[in-house]
Parts: structure tokens; C-alpha cells; sequence
């Protein structure tokens, strides 16, 4: 941890839908950071996102949001930064100029491909959500196909050692079948995520029967 950054004097508030990927990698990461953390669950069917309580935790009325003591932010990319940047003594985030990018890459991959392609996918099969599956299927396993080569010569996305850069692709690529993605043809990719539900502190997000897991 950080020696720089005291460890949080009350539980850090997750405010979370069980169900989203993006909810999940903040959680993922605040266990396995061995942090205290309090869900709090957000109830989009009661509109509850779109509340004045909650805009004025995050604008566009997405989650996730924590707040940590007098600290509220939004957005569970820049949310893994802060954590790493106060919480960590540089593992999960390095300091170093090459290798920090290294992790923005896959950053933005989370926010790209992996959020058009996989994360697209599972919309289609466990909301019903009006996307063309067919083409998100498709960007996922174009994705996938540069993951399994990228993964043939380190264990973790950004080198041999896990970064916050496998806590953000980690759980839409994990729950992929349920958007009717086989990870069958990709078993380097397999294998990283084996290697990531190994770390101490893993939690899982609740597996949906939808797509291939119905």
C-alpha cells in the first residue's frame, strides 16, 4: 500500500448494480486491495440512477460511484486509477512512464472494444437491449483473436504481473457466454482468466442463465 496514503478510516461506498461488469471490476479490485468496502445497491428499474441524489454523485446517472471519506468519483476506469494511485505502492498501477502506458492501453481497450464487443453482447441476451448481436459477436471474438497472440508471451495483459489493466477487460470477456461468445477457440485467453480468479481476494460476479450458460 501506499505509504503515502493512510488506509481508509471507514469503508469505502460502492454504489453497484450486482449485474454490471463495470460495478464488478471496482468491487474486484477493492477486494482483492483488501480494502473495506459497503455495496450499495442502485435500483435502475425505480429509476433511481436518474435521481437528483444521484446525479449529483455522477452526471450522466451511470454506475459506478464510490466515496471514499470526502472523495466522490465516477467511472470504473478512473476509479481503478485513483485506488491503485492511493491504495497501492505500484503494482497494480506502475509508475514507470513505458509500462503505466502499457496498462492505459488496455484501458482503453476495456472502454472500446471490450465494452462494443463482449459487454455488447451480453446486453443483447440478459437485457434485451435493442443492439445487433450478431456484429457485437463478431467484434468480440476480432478482439479475442489479438488477446490469445498478445497472451502467448506474458501471463497478464500488461506483463507478468496482474495491473488494474486485467481488473478492467476481466469480467465482461469472463462472462462472455452469456452473450453467446464461445471462449472455447482461446485457450490463452482462458488461461488468463483462470490466473486472475486464482488471486487472493477474487470475487466473482453472479453468473446469468442467458446465452450459452442457459
Amino acid at each position: 500500500m501506499n505509504s503515502a496514503a493512510a488506509f481508509p478510516a471507514h469503508p469505502i461506498r460502492l454504489h453497484r448494480v450486482f449485474l454490471s461488469g463495470h460495478s464488478h471490476r471496482v468491487e474486484l479490485f477493492l477486494s482483492l486491495l483488501k480494502l473495506p468496502y459497503e455495496l450499495v445497491d442502485v435500483d435502475l428499474s425505480a429509476n433511481a440512477h436518474k435521481q437528483p441524489a444521484f446525479l449529483a454523485m455522477n452526471s450522466f446517472g451511470q454506475v459506478p460511484v464510490i466515496q471514499d471519506g470526502d472523495i466522490t468519483l465516477a467511472d470504473s476506469n478512473a476509479i481503478l486509477v485513483y485506488l491503485a494511485s492511493k491504495y497501492d505502492s505500484g503494482q497494480w498501477l506502475p509508475r514507470d512512464p513505458v509500462a503505466a502506458a502499457v496498462v492505459q492501453r488496455w484501458l482503453s481497450v476495456a472502454a472500446g472494444p471490450v465494452a462494443s464487443g463482449p459487454m455488447t453482447a451480453r446486453l443483447a441476451t440478459l437485457f434485451k437491449a435493442p443492439v445487433n448481436a450478431e456484429e457485437a459477436i463478431a467484434r468480440a471474438n476480432k478482439l479475442f483473436a489479438v488477446m490469445e497472440v498478445e497472451l502467448q508471451t506474458t501471463s497478464f495483459l500488461a506483463g507478468n504481473a496482474p495491473t488494474i489493466a486485467d481488473i478492467a477487460n476481466y469480467t465482461y470477456i469472463a462472462h462472455v457466454p452469456e452473450g453467446n461468445v464461445s471462449l472455447a477457440p482461446y485457450p490463452q485467453l482462458r488461461s488468463w482468466l483462470q490466473r486472475i480468479e486464482a488471486l487472493p481476494g477474487f470475487v466473482p460476479m453472479v453468473t446469468s442463465r442467458v446465452g450459452l450458460v442457459a
